[in-house]
């Protein structure tokens, strides 16, 4: 398995560790049910189901090419979200990320930005990845804020690219990226 890591915050207020058929619970289920929660996710799209997040999760756990990772936050020890790092080119080192704190009761405390920090690092220390990148609606102020915390920076702007979950107008597509500072 590409990923059976456990990645601890500095902080240690977060810990990364490789998601497991146990975290697909009602309460997971609960998050990609809640509109505040999914509007920004691509699940929204779908009816979402225990049956599905399970095999959601073992088919990233098989693959070769993407991470899943629980966010677990201290104190308490409690699953908050996830964050994915994937797929990874198999021919240029670079990957995807994408990321959600499920329980709006961690909305706001820096949880998604110590996790952005640390699957960025895990991708260029352990992976020997040159870029990881993420995508993002203009509209989600939060994950544009906890991207550029994390160092990375806008790269492109899709104008109009995506259809707003807010307004249900067209929005741009904000691209971010951050280059492995280790590598020259």
């Amino acid at each position: 398995m590409l990923c059976s890591t456990v990645l601890i915050g500095s902080k240690g207020d977060i810990q990364l560790r490789t998601i497991e058929p146990s975290d697909c619970t009602q309460e997971y289920l609960g998050w990609l049910q809640d509109a505040r929660v999914n509007r920004f996710l691509e699940t929204r799209w779908e009816k979402q189901s225990i049956p599905k997040i399970q095999e959601f999760v073992e088919n990233v756990r098989g693959s070769e090419h993407s991470c899943l990772f629980a966010i677990i936050a201290f104190p308490g020890g409690k699953h908050i979200g996830n964050i994915k790092i994937g797929p990874i080119h198999p021919h240029y080192p670079h990957a995807d990320i994408s990321y959600f704190i499920g329980d709006r009761s961690s909305w706001g405390k820096g949880y998604a930005t110590e996790a952005i920090k640390l699957v960025t690092e895990w991708a260029f220390s352990e992976l020997g990845l040159h870029k990881v990148q993420a995508g993002v609606f203009d509209e989600n102020i939060g994950s544009i804020r906890a991207l550029q915390k994390a160092g990375f920076v806008q790269e492109a702007c899709y104008k109009e690219n995506l259809i707003s979950p807010i307004s249900g107008k067209y929005c741009d597509h904000l691209m971010f990226g951050r280059i492995n500072p280790y590598q020259k």
